[in-house]
Parts: structure tokens; C-alpha cells; sequence
């Protein structure tokens, strides 16, 4: 699937994003917003998006009790943004602004993310975020292995049926778990990997940033690298 696609397409992705419970969507013009029923419940996908599996992954996550972070947490954060984009971000696990709100992203390290992303051109609403966890561990945690293996597989899934352009994972426990290793995040940024035939680019996570000013230009250079991946990616989709 291909990000920006043309602007015809605004009513069905408005459409779908209502359908499934999607708070940040891709903008369209008044007019076509009117002409959507608002009691639509599935929307025929002429891009082959998988709605119907989109939205079931969803409630799956949402009332998912595979670990023991459901005990503790007040609800599962499935992602913010649009499953319709081909950048997709992925962090480490939901804090406790995300899990009072149930959405990806929405503390300082939110608001970081929402500027750096203005940065390389895209709104919150073009692409879609979410983490390796799910739920988030008491007191933020590092996620465990355990917690890991429980949640991977909605992260497979949700790249399976966005099929992104590029991946940028955001942090340390982001990074290890999509690239199958134990390097640090120094040696492993500014580089591109594949996940799954996805390229993929590690970078710092924004906390990381609030913390240590001095990573804010080698993250700078992550993040441009992974537009730049973005928009070569997308080049060799269409020509496809």
C-alpha cells in the first residue's frame, strides 16, 4: 500500500478510519466529509486493505489478557494515526499518558515526536504509531521478554496489513526486538535494516532526547534518513 495516494480516495479513507475507531486520520475537504454515512460499519477497500482483519487486531488488543500487564493497566494502546500511510513508527510501550488516553504518543515524548515528524513533512495523521507493548508495565518498566512474546504478534500483524514503506523504531527495546539483536542504539542508528523485507531505521526514542539534548542531531539524521528511504520506497512501488 502507498501513502499520499490521490485525493479521489479521501471519502474511503475517512470512511474506514470512522469504521474503525481511528482519532487522527487523514484530512479531507468538507464536502466529501458530509458525503460519508456516519453508520457505515465496512467500507469496500479498492487498495486491498484489510479492514475487517484491521479491525478485529484492534479489538483483539484491546481485550487481550496474554500477560500479566492487563491487570495493571487502565486499557490497551492499539496505535494512533492511519493504517492508510506507508511510514509507520514503532516505540518501546505506552506511558501513563497513553494509558489513560489510548493512544500512542501523546505525553512530552509525544509532543516531541508530533515536531520532529512536522519536520520530515508528515502530520500524526499520515502515518500510524504504536509500540512493541500493548499495555504499559508498571512504573515504565523496560518490557520483558515475556511481555514481548505476548505482544509481537499484533505488531506483526499491524505491519503485515499496513505494509509501510519504512519502519522507524524508536528506542533501544524497539530496535533489539524488530532487528533480532543486542547492539546499542549508537551502533545501530543511521543505518538501514529490513524487517520482514520493510526497510527499517532505529533511532533514539524522543524520551531519550528530553533527557540528552545532545542526541537531538544524530536523531535528526535518523529520521531524515528514513524520509529519504520513505520516498525512494514509494518511487520503486509505483514503477512496480
Amino acid at each position: 500500500m502507498s501513502a499520499r495516494r490521490a485525493s479521489g480516495e479521501g471519502v474511503a479513507r475517512l470512511a474506514r478510519a470512522r469504521a474503525l475507531g481511528e482519532r487522527f486520520l487523514y484530512r479531507t475537504d468538507e464536502v466529501a466529509e458530509e458525503t460519508v454515512s456516519s453508520t457505515a460499519t465496512t467500507v469496500p477497500d479498492e487498495t486491498g486493505f484489510d479492514a475487517v482483519g484491521w479491525d478485529a487486531l484492534r479489538q483483539e488488543v484491546l481485550d487481550c489478557t496474554k500477560c500479566e500487564l492487563h491487570k495493571s493497566r487502565t486499557q490497551g494502546v492499539f496505535g494512533s494515526g492511519t493504517p492508510d500511510t506507508g511510514f509507520m513508527i514503532v516505540g518501546e510501550a505506552p506511558g501513563y499518558y497513553e494509558d489513560q488516553q489510548g493512544e500512542a504518543f501523546v505525553g512530552k515524548a509525544g509532543q516531541l515526536l508530533t515536531k520532529i515528524l512536522a519536520a520530515i513533512g508528515f502530520g500524526r495523521d499520515e502515518v500510524f504509531i504504536t509500540n512493541i507493548l500493548k499495555s504499559r508495565p508498571p512504573k515504565n518498566a523496560d518490557p520483558t521478554p515475556d511481555q514481548i512474546a505476548a505482544c509481537e504478534p499484533y505488531l506483526e500483524r499491524q505491519i503485515e496489513i499496513i505494509d509501510p514503506a519504512v519502519i522507524l523504531a524508536l528506542g533501544r527495546h524497539a530496535a533489539r526486538t524488530l532487528l533480532g539483536v543486542d547492539g546499542s542504539m549508537a551502533s545501530l542508528r543511521g543505518r538501514v535494516f529490513e524487517y520482514r523485507g520493510v526497510p527499517l531505521v532505529a533511532t533514539y526514542h524522543p524520551a531519550a532526547l528530553l533527557r540528552n539534548p545532545n542526541l537531538k542531531r544524530p536523531t535528526w539524521e535518523d529520521v531524515q534518513l528514513a524520509r529519504k528511504v520513505y520516498d525512494e520506497e514509494l518511487q520503486r512501488r509505483a514503477s512496480q
